[in-house]
């Protein structure tokens, strides 16, 4: 996998994210560090790799695309195909419909809505939560901004982290399983 990292970093440069401003320095700075901390979770390889590379196509969230989908091909011969089905599986998430319940998960390029495999969901939680406790570790803005929104989606996803990926989620974010209800009574 080291090769792949390599040549994903690489290609990377090449396709500019070294020059995008993003929170903690740039876009390639963040594409590392989500690569190293699902690392340091022991993610699956195919994981970490499409971790380094889980912007490529942009995002919901994050609409600067360093290739299009219909390029799709280019990313798989550097990362190969696993690792880049789930990048592709990453950036096509429509948010506002698929964060409620991953079971029904719509693809924002296609408007298609189907069942992620169990493997499937689980990869985009660890990738979800990695890149955004990255921001929430980089940005304190970017922390006060959204981190407790960030620590309940991660919270809603409890079941598919893993242990080093929920022990971060808690440590990094403020969010409170109470209800607003109860939070006002304290």
């Amino acid at each position: 996998m080291a090769q792949h990292r390599s040549a994903a970093e690489e290609l990377l440069s090449r396709l500019g994210a070294e020059k995008i401003e993003h929170p903690g320095g740039t876009l390639l700075a963040h594409l590392k560090r989500v690569h190293d901390r699902l690392g340091r979770w022991d993610a699956p390889p195919a994981v970490r790799i499409a971790g380094l590379c889980h912007a490529a196509y942009g995002t919901d969230g994050f609409a600067t695309a360093l290739l299009p989908v219909e390029r799709r091909g280019e990313l798989a011969d550097v990362i190969g195909a696993e690792a880049e089905s789930l990048v592709y599986f990453y950036a096509s998430c429509d948010r506002a419909r698929s964060y409620r319940d991953l079971g029904a998960f719509t693809d924002r390029f296609t408007g298609r809505t189907f069942r992620p495999t169990p493997r499937q969901q689980r990869a985009f939680a660890e990738l979800t939560a990695a890149n955004e406790l990255d921001l929430v570790a980089e940005s304190p803005a970017f922390a006060e901004e959204y981190g407790e929104r960030i620590g309940a989606l991660l919270a809603s996803f409890r079941p598919l982290l893993s242990e080093a990926a929920w022990r971060d989620r808690c440590a990094l974010t403020t969010f409170s399983p109470l209800t607003a209800g109860q939070r006002a009574r304290k």
